[in-house]
C-alpha cells in the first residue's frame, strides 16, 4: 500500500529548469518513481542531454523543450503544448542576480521577476486549467528560504520567492476542491550554481554552515523525496504548504 501511494507510473511530469541542479534531481526522482518527463529549460536539448539519458535509463519516456522563460510568448506556447498532457507540474526554472539594493540594475529586477514569478504564473494557469478540466493534478513550486527571510543583495529574487509562497497558497485555496494539489518546496542552502558565490566566500560559507543543524550544504538529490511525495497520491490531503528542505535551518 505504501509503495502504491508513491507510484507515479503512467503519469506525465512537466519539470522546468530540469537541465541541471535541483531541477535535474527532481526530474530524476520523478522518473525513478515511474513518471514520464517533459523537461524545459532555456538551453534544454531536444534529446535531453544528461537528464534525458538518465530518464531513459530508468525506463521512462523523455521529451525536451528549449524555452526562454523571460518571454511570455515562449512560455505561453510551451504551456499550450503540454496543458492537456501534464499530470504533474514542477515549476523550478529560475534565475538570480546579486547586487546591493541601492545599486541593483532595474533590468535585473525585471528579468528575475519575469523568470521566477511571471512565467511561473502563466505556465501554471495554462497547465492548471487542463488539470481542472481532466479532474485533478499536482503542482509543485520551488520556493526558497528567502520566501521566509530577506536575504542579502538579492532583492528581486527575495521578492519573487516571497510571492511564490503567496501564489502557492492562493492557487491552493482555489483548486484544492477541484482535486488539484498546489504546494511548494523551499530548498535550503543547496550546493548548486546559484549558491556558488556563497560557497566561495569563506566567511559567508562558514556562517551558513554554523547555522545548519545538519552541518552540511544540501545536495540537489536531497530534494527528490519531497518532490515525489508532493507529486504522488501520498499527498492528496496536503494543500498550500511551503515545505522547507533545509537541514533544519528554519528550526534554528
Amino acid at each position: 500500500m505504501t509503495n502504491e501511494l508513491f507510484d507515479l507510473s503512467g503519469r506525465v511530469a512537466v519539470v522546468t529548469g530540469a537541465r541541471r541542479g535541483i531541477g535535474f534531481a527532481m526530474a530524476e526522482a520523478l522518473a525513478a518513481a515511474g513518471a514520464d518527463i517533459i523537461a524545459a529549460s532555456a538551453s534544454q536539448e531536444a534529446d535531453g542531454g544528461e537528464i534525458g539519458r538518465r530518464v531513459r535509463e530508468l525506463g521512462r519516456e523523455f521529451e525536451g523543450h528549449a524555452v526562454d522563460f523571460r518571454s511570455r510568448e515562449a512560455v505561453t506556447a510551451f504551456g499550450e503544448a503540454v496543458a492537456d498532457r501534464a499530470d504533474i507540474l514542477v515549476n523550478n526554472a529560475g534565475t538570480i542576480r546579486r547586487a546591493p539594493a541601492a545599486e541593483h540594475p532595474l533590468e535585473w529586477w525585471d528579468e528575475v521577476l519575469d523568470v521566477n514569478l511571471g512565467s511561473q504564473f502563466v505556465l501554471t494557469q495554462l497547465v492548471g486549467a487542463g488539470m481542472i478540466a481532466r479532474g485533478g493534478g499536482k503542482i509543485v513550486f520551488t520556493a526558497s528560504l528567502l520566501s521566509f527571510q530577506g536575504g542579502i543583495n538579492v532583492p528581486g529574487y527575495t521578492a519573487a520567492k516571497s510571492a511564490i509562497a503567496g501564489l502557492t497558497k492562493a492557487l491552493a485555496n482555489e483548486w484544492a476542491s477541484k482535486n488539484v494539489n498546489v504546494n511548494a518546496i523551499a530548498p535550503g542552502y543547496i550546493a548548486t550554481d546559484n549558491t556558488e558565490a556563497l560557497r566561495e566566500d569563506p566567511a559567508r560559507s562558514a556562517s551558513i554552515l554554523d547555522r545548519i543543524p545538519a552541518g552540511r550544504w544540501g545536495q540537489a538529490s536531497d530534494l527528490g523525496g519531497a518532490t515525489v511525495f508532493l507529486a504522488s497520491r501520498a499527498s492528496d490531503y496536503v494543500s498550500g504548504v511551503v515545505l522547507p528542505v533545509d537541514g533544519g535551518w528554519m528550526g534554528r
